[in-house]
């Protein structure tokens, strides 16, 4: 019922910004809570952030936290991963996510719970 493409990856410097776009397609978009994941070469894929389905609420990996910030657009069927202060160790490909559940109040973090994913985009920092 819903499909997803990211975009805005790129190589970027240390200490440098990058902004992901996550647009989305299907009726149930609205209703469920987004999450981007991301997954380094050997690596298990490991949450990043979530946000509820209103928006209201939003939920970030303690790596991340205080330099990345998850929004969604509904009105646009879009979510969105702002990356300031980007390190090298945030090297991995970024994927986002919808999470199976419909209006849930808890935002969770494991991959298992997420049904609908992108095909992914890549993000390189260099030192």
């Amino acid at each position: 019922q819903v499909q997803l493409e990211e975009s805005g990856g790129g190589l970027v410097q240390a200490g440098g910004s990058l902004r992901l776009s996550c647009a989305a397609s299907g009726r149930t978009f609205s209703s469920s809570a987004m999450g981007w994941f991301r997954q380094a070469p050997g690596k298990e894929r490991e949450f990043v952030a979530a946000i509820s389905w209103s928006g209201r609420n939003a939920y970030y990996a303690d790596s991340v936290k205080g330099r990345f910030t998850i929004s969604r657009d509904n009105a646009k069927n879009a979510v969105y991963l702002q990356m300031n202060s980007l390190k090298p160790e945030d090297t991995a490909v970024y994927y986002c996510a919808a999470d199976t559940a419909i209006h849930y109040s808890v935002l969770r973090t494991s991959p298992n719970e997420y049904g609908y994913w992108g095909q992914g985009t890549q993000v390189t920092v260099s030192s």
